[in-house]
């Protein structure tokens, strides 16, 4: 655990610091976002953030290896290479993206490739799980499709989210802190160097999320960007994919702790329930721009975050608060009911909901916006 949170604070320590330098970078470069129409933000904010997040991901992994513990897996300095690389390339796609505005196919072509690097080196699905307790075996074409599928879903789905100051950071290390304690319980309870893997990843993306939120909560002094949102949605991908990939519910079965600490389906609800708001948030978006005759890809102020604000009375940090709520109710509630299924985690959980809800519908302050509605 001391070597987990060295990384952590590591991670943390290194995109605080450059938090500031990539700022006053996409300043000078002209990396600057102007107001747009479904902008809630009244001032330009220089973008490029993602490079102070990448210079904290590269300074933990690095570290990481020279660790008594962490340094002498084999196995885990293979993947953290791969993932730097992988890491690297998607982070370089977004921020030719945050300067330039990449075309669709140009950033999908960079995101495979970086997807691409992660499955070559193993990180990849080898089989899914299947609710009668057996699983799906994948075949090496198959485990390759999904994995990267999943990978680039997730990169997408962080940089979807990413509308209000400091909320896909915040949402990602709260979904990244949900599933350290998974997977951390996994790697003291059952001693698989596999797991390690995703805790490792884990750690440095909360770390990193944790040193960059100073700089992106609001008001905002720099944009995550596409740089950090795909790099974020990439490393998350990475650490669930480490995890859920490799670990054979036989394995747990075998120990008798099937029962109490890994029901069959968690390894593949959890990376779900992480994601839960970015991927409802882009269901929502695309049913409604399609039943609407528009693009799917064609911005609007109808968000979730956007409802929070705008339609809820919410202020800004008041919405970003409210889907940190939510993305903690349910990631942590998915592992405290995989780790503790007992009426008692289940009445916790049910209690937290209801917190979440009141604090959602009942509680916010109706204000007059700042603006008028405004649509893309």
């Amino acid at each position: 655990m001391r070597e987990y949170l060295l990384v952590l604070l590591v991670a943390a320590g290194t995109t605080y610091l450059l938090g500031g330098l990539a700022r006053r970078f996409a300043a000078r470069i002209g990396a600057v976002r102007e107001i747009r129409d479904r902008d809630i933000n009244s001032v330009p904010i220089p973008r490029l953030g993602g490079l102070a997040v990448l210079g904290g991901v590269l300074a933990a992994f690095v570290v990481s290896t020279h660790l008594p513990f962490l340094g002498l897996l084999p196995e885990l300095r293979g993947d953290v290479w791969a993932l730097l690389l992988a890491g690297f390339v998607i982070a370089v796609v977004g921020a030719v993206d945050d300067v330039v505005d990449l075309d669709p196919i140009t950033k999908l072509a960079g995101q495979v490739v970086a997807a691409g690097i992660l499955v070559v080196s193993g990180i990849q699905l080898n089989w899914l799980p299947l609710p009668d307790g057996t699983t799906l075996s994948l075949s090496p074409a198959q485990s390759a499709i999904v994995s990267a599928v999943v990978i680039v879903g997730m990169a997408n789905a962080v940089n979807f989210v990413d509308g209000l100051d400091g909320l896909a950071a915040g949402v990602v290390c709260v979904g990244a802190a949900a599933f350290f304690t998974y997977s951390y319980g996994l790697t003291v309870g059952l001693s698989l160097n596999r797991a390690t893997t995703a805790t490792l990843v884990t750690v440095v993306v909360a770390g990193a999320c944790l040193g960059f939120l100073p700089h992106n909560f609001f008001p905002a002094r720099v944009f995550l960007g596409d740089s950090g949102a795909y790099l974020l949605g990439l490393m998350l991908a990475a650490s669930t994919i480490s995890l859920t990939g490799w670990l054979d519910p036989s394995v747990t079965a075998a120990t008798n702790v099937r029962q109490s600490l890994l029901p069959a389906l968690l390894p593949l609800v959890l990376p779900i329930a992480v994601m839960a708001l970015p991927f409802i948030d882009l269901l929502l978006a695309v049913v409604r721009r399609t039943r609407a005759g528009r693009s799917p890809f064609d911005a609007d102020l109808k968000h979730l975050h956007h409802r929070l604000h705008l339609e809820l009375g919410h202020s800004h940090p008041g919405a970003v608060l409210v889907m940190y709520l939510w993305a903690g109710v349910l990631s942590f509630g998915v592992v405290a009911i995989g780790l503790w299924t007992s009426w008692v985690t289940a009445a916790a959980v049910g209690a937290v909901v209801v917190v979440a809800i009141l604090c959602t519908a009942v509680l916010p302050r109706r204000r007059k916006l700042p603006h008028p509605l405004r649509t893309g």
